[in-house]
């Protein structure tokens, strides 16, 4: 990471992850178009239970992002001591946060779901399939925490084989689980989560296995797993702030819910499938990010001015490539994508004006998403977590809740647009902020 041409090193870096979270995409994707062939109210339940998903994932992942730019920076710094500790904790966090959700999967779901509809169906169906998600999390906690370990170090190949191998065994055992094969019961709504778990926790024992055998610049024992709170401290100051900030993205899902519900609930089928299509679009990208993140932190580290310029500039160019293919997609062929979770006449109808009036933000968010991850890997986390409240709480849902007082559904799209204009001035201007007060000052290597 210290001396290999930058577009090389990020390609290397990122393509392993870009491939391995375009599958986990797929599956996502996959999980749903099965799940909307038992019935629209089974899609609306998956739908609504997204963002208690995703502030679960966003919690793993906001750990292991705090984990994975100290790492770096440890091993930028040669301090090698220092990064297995650092690893260890990191892994003890990741228990403690399966903990918070199991609590949550066995107490919570109900009222979560009763907090977005009182229909019977959805709540029934959508406890069902979130109690499963969440008191079986253990398995995305460790696979994620594993999977960054080897990342920081350079082993992206390895997170490309573990996420695949999930991801596949979560898309076989889909259909097996909903519908009920080889003597299986069928389990509708309920087999869906059950497939993702399995192959979440499939995942994490390969992480863990590859992590002994293939990662020897992070050795982990048992006598090592003790908490060091400074340490914790430390990567928690940087991953807390994205943690907050997918749990702001959580709470803009949940009041978008809330939002659409109000019109149909057909509407929040639409913005469920929008996501997981997002996600198919968006993953390159935050896979392009992961891979690019230690390249920046290592070179922070190293004090190498260029190169972490140069990578930047790089990403950029990148991220912005994959929003365009993506902006491409939904205006060409908005419906072809809505036949995929078998959509009826009246989803397909809001479906459309939904994803291309959603998808003109696109043409900014490649900028405002690397941005975000160049604050992680100079341990500004706090600036991502500005960003994105300004974003999704401060500009977004008052701007849906505002469009929705006119008494029509299309306009409540357009307040994508909109926040992310706003996204994109606030994250410009801490960049320059950056980029003045330390970006600038750094050695460079002649």
């Amino acid at each position: 990471m210290g001396y290999m041409p930058i577009p090389k090193l990020v390609t290397t870096m990122s393509l392993p992850m870009m491939a391995s979270m375009l599958v986990q995409a797929l599956y996502n994707v996959v999980d749903s178009m099965f799940v909307s062939r038992v019935s629209e109210e089974a899609l609306t339940a998956v739908s609504l239970a997204f963002p208690a998903q995703n502030l679960m994932i966003g919690v793993a992942t906001g750990t292991a992002v705090g984990v994975n730019a100290l790492l770096s920076k440890s091993l930028g710094e040669k301090n090698y001591k220092r990064a297995n500790s650092i690893a260890a904790n990191g892994v003890l966090l990741a228990v403690f946060g399966f903990l918070i959700f199991l609590v949550f999967g066995l107490f919570g779901t109900e009222i979560f779901f009763k907090a977005q509809t009182d229909n019977p169906v959805i709540i029934a169906q959508g406890v069902e399939y979130l109690q499963v998600c969440c008191c079986f999390s253990f398995g995305v906690f460790l696979q994620i925490i594993f999977e960054r370990l080897m990342q920081s170090t350079g082993r992206t190949f390895y997170t490309m084989i573990t996420q695949g191998i999930g991801a596949v065994a979560n898309i076989i055992l889909d259909p097996i689980f909903i519908f009920g094969y080889f003597g299986v019961p069928a389990m509708g709504a309920k087999g869906a989560a059950v497939a993702t778990v399995l192959g979440q926790i499939i995942a994490a024992i390969i992480a863990i296995i590859l992590n002994q055998k293939k990662n020897p610049d992070i050795q982990l024992s048992p006598g090592g797993f003790k908490p060091d709170f400074h340490i914790i401290g430390k990567i928690y100051s940087i991953g807390v702030p994205s943690i907050i900030m997918v749990a702001v993205g959580s709470i803009m899902t949940f009041s978008m819910n809330k939002i659409v519900i109000a019109f149909t609930e057909t509407a929040a089928a639409v913005f469920g499938v929008y996501f997981k299509l997002q996600s198919f679009i968006f993953m390159p990208v935050f896979g392009l990010n992961n891979g690019v993140i230690p390249i920046i932190a290592y070179n922070y580290g190293a004090k190498n001015k260029k190169r972490v310029t140069k990578a930047i500039k790089t990403s950029l160019c990148f991220a912005c490539t994959f929003m365009l293919i993506g902006f491409a997609m939904m205006q060409l062929i908005p419906d072809v994508l809505l036949s995929i979770f078998n959509a009826s006449e009246e989803m397909t109808k809001i479906g459309v004006v939904a994803l291309r009036t959603i998808s003109i933000s696109y043409l900014a968010a490649g900028f405002s998403v690397v941005i975000i991850s160049v604050f992680q890997a100079f341990g500004k986390g706090l600036f991502s977590m500005f960003v994105s409240i300004a974003r999704q709480l401060v500009v977004l849902i008052p701007a849906a809740y505002l469009l929705a007082k006119t008494g029509v559904l299309d306009n409540v799209w357009w307040s994508f647009p909109i926040a992310e204009v706003m996204s994109v001035a606030v994250a410009g201007i801490f960049f320059v902020h950056l980029y003045k007060t330390i970006i600038r000052n750094l050695e460079t290597e002649t």
